[in-house]
């Protein structure tokens, strides 16, 4: 990379900017290392090394941010950082990134340096990158590495394009019959082009990285049919008898699920991520940036993109902060500006009964979530320190009961309010509002969707360990695909550390009548039989979910899933319909295969 000259006066600057590019490069170096990692635990099936490998990513960025302020502290003195050196530090670095290919990324990484060393006052000045500074448009990747390879099907036929664009990723296994899965790929794309005419020209563009995510690779790509663009995604898993396409999704809703919010990290090797959510936001244009940075394992990009898109919005909007609709809860205080899409939660300075946690055990349950496979049922959410929000903007009811309830992280200054610390997620529909809605419009398939997708998600997060804690519907939401979500964290439990019991046995008529349990409870005992008092009050929710749900309120259904992970098995995630799969067969196809 060319140096910047030193035009300007502080060689300080110059040496500081350096230092900080220098840091974010060796976190970018290590980033696409671990990615590059996945394709060899896909390889050899080493699930649990893939699993271990997406977590310990996630916690990259920070380890490098607090390392770079580490050494500034130790080599700078604080005292010559003054605010005019600022000013060129900033100036020196957008020099070097000329010619960088994750710019965007290394102004992030630059804020985030600059915020852990001085006070949020300066978070909003020309000290930071409030906005990107490099353009990421036409960035070139090397050419032995482009960002996709394109495929012209007019010469050899759609079959001998589809079969290039697998062999080409050269993956270290056996396929079982190539040839037998790439024609069920072409007929049914063939399916999805109708009775449309193909152009001469027309092309496949496929990203040149595979994406891997739980126990699959999925190749990522679009057709371009003159001035049409078909986007697909083809999973490949591991069968009894070698590598196999186990489909291919073309339907945008499903591909919208695959990379939704709700689910992990993928794990892509990209030089120029930005090409990589150009494609992507060209297959899915609804979805925002931000949320396709984060899509891809970059959450400190989301997160600044998504913050950039909020400012942007309140400056457009004058609509006012209010309480989110939905039952109160005892530990959250949740807000909501109705013109925009997510909501806000702030923790609570003390909880009434029955609560028992704190706020150091609330945030440690967020991070749980944070590291652990959402598996589709989860929403993800945004941690945020020091947010400023306009003092005008928010109803006095509500600035009032967060200065009641929480006022240890919530701070008047002038025309701002200051939330030290708080959790951003998008907004759905509460399941219990979901419900009571379907039955008083008379509207039973939509109530039965609800439980059957209420149990499904449960289910979901057994498979991967997770016990919610608190079951009651409210604490679930409804996505705008109809998915149910689960999104209320503070006593979740890994299932593993619970111990599934049946209620026993009366011993006396006192006993049975009695308003207290007449048998030892330990704090991890959960009685699954007594998840009907809560959730089942309702005749024809009680109906729907016994028709399909009927096993979540045993003992031996939860104790066999508990039994399977301390067993070292791992759950085969599919996120997307099981009839969609070429080789579905409800009676040969277990859940789960072992690890």
């Amino acid at each position: 990379m060319p140096a910047f000259p030193r035009l300007l006066s502080s060689g300080i600057g110059y040496d500081t900017a350096r230092a900080i590019l220098d840091g974010f490069d060796r976190h970018y170096r290590l980033f696409r290392e671990a990615s590059k990692a996945a394709r060899r635990h896909f390889e050899r099936r080493q699930w649990k090394l893939a699993q271990q490998e997406a977590r310990e990513r996630i916690a990259y960025y920070d380890t490098r941010v607090q390392e770079c302020v580490e050494a500034l502290r130790g080599s700078t003195s604080q005292a010559a950082l003054t605010d005019d050196v600022w000013r060129e530090v900033k100036l020196h670095y957008i020099g070097l990134l000329t010619g960088h290919k994750q710019p965007e990324l290394a102004e992030t990484f630059f804020n985030s340096v600059f915020c852990r060393i001085l006070h949020r006052r300066y978070f909003n000045n020309d000290f930071i990158f409030v906005r990107p500074a490099i353009s990421t448009e036409y960035i070139e990747t090397e050419e032995i590495a482009p960002t996709y390879r394109v495929y012209y099907p007019g010469a050899d036929g759609l079959h001998y394009a589809l079969r290039r664009v697998i062999t080409n990723f050269q993956l270290d296994a056996l396929f079982d019959d190539l040839d037998r899965d790439v024609g069920f790929v072409e007929a049914r794309l063939r399916f999805m082009l109708g009775a449309e005419q193909l152009e001469p020209n027309h092309q496949l563009q496929v990203l040149a990285s595979l994406f891997y995510r739980n126990k699959g690779a999925y190749v990522v790509g679009k057709i371009i049919n003159g001035n049409r663009e078909y986007p697909f995604v083809i999973p490949i898993l591991h069968g009894p008898a070698g590598l196999e396409l186990d489909t291919v999704l073309f339907d945008p809703r499903l591909i919208t699920l695959l990379f939704s919010f709700t689910r992990a990290y993928f794990m892509v090797d990209m030089e120029v991520p930005s090409a990589y959510v150009s494609f992507l936001k060209s297959m899915m244009p609804f979805k925002p940036a931000s949320e396709i940075y984060t899509i891809l394992g970059l959450q400190k990009q989301g997160k600044a993109l998504f913050y950039r898109d909020f400012l942007h919005h309140l400056r457009h909007s004058s609509d006012v902060f209010e309480s989110a609709p939905g039952i109160r809860g005892l530990v959250m205080v949740v807000f909501t500006l109705p013109s925009f899409p997510y909501v806000f939660k702030v923790i609570k300075d003390f909880f009434p009964p029955p609560k028992e946690t704190t706020r150091e055990q609330v945030q440690k349950k967020y991070l749980l979530v944070k590291y652990h496979d959402r598996v589709g049922r989860m929403a993800d959410t945004l941690e945020y320190s020091d947010v400023a929000f306009p003092r005008a903007r928010f109803s006095e009811a509500l600035l009032a009961e967060l200065k009641q309830v929480a006022p240890s992280v919530v701070e008047e200054e002038q025309d701002q309010i200051v939330i030290r610390h708080l959790y951003i997620e998008r907004r759905m529909v509460p399941l219990n509002i979901w419900l009571e809605k379907a039955e008083r419009e008379g509207d039973l398939s939509a109530l039965e969707h609800g439980v059957i997708e209420y149990g499904n998600a449960i289910k979901d997060m057994v498979a991967v360990n997770i016990f919610p804690g608190d079951m009651l519907y409210k604490n679930f939401g409804v996505t705008r695909q109809g998915r149910v979500v689960f999104y209320d964290y503070d006593e979740i439990e890994y299932i593993s550390d619970c111990n599934f019991r049946k209620i026993p046995e009366a011993r006396t008529l006192e006993d049975e009548m009695s308003a207290e349990p007449w048998y030892p409870v330990a704090r991890n005992d959960v009685f699954p039989e007594q998840f009907g008092t809560f959730l089942l009050g309702n005749p024809q929710v009680k109906s729907a979910f016994l028709k399909h749900h009927a096993d979540l309120l045993t003992a031996e259904y939860w104790n066999a899933g508990k039994q399977r992970i301390l067993e070292g098995w791992m759950a085969d995630v599919f996120p997307y319909p099981q009839e969609s799969r070429f080789s579905f067969k409800p009676q040969a196809k277990a859940a789960l295969t072992a690890a």
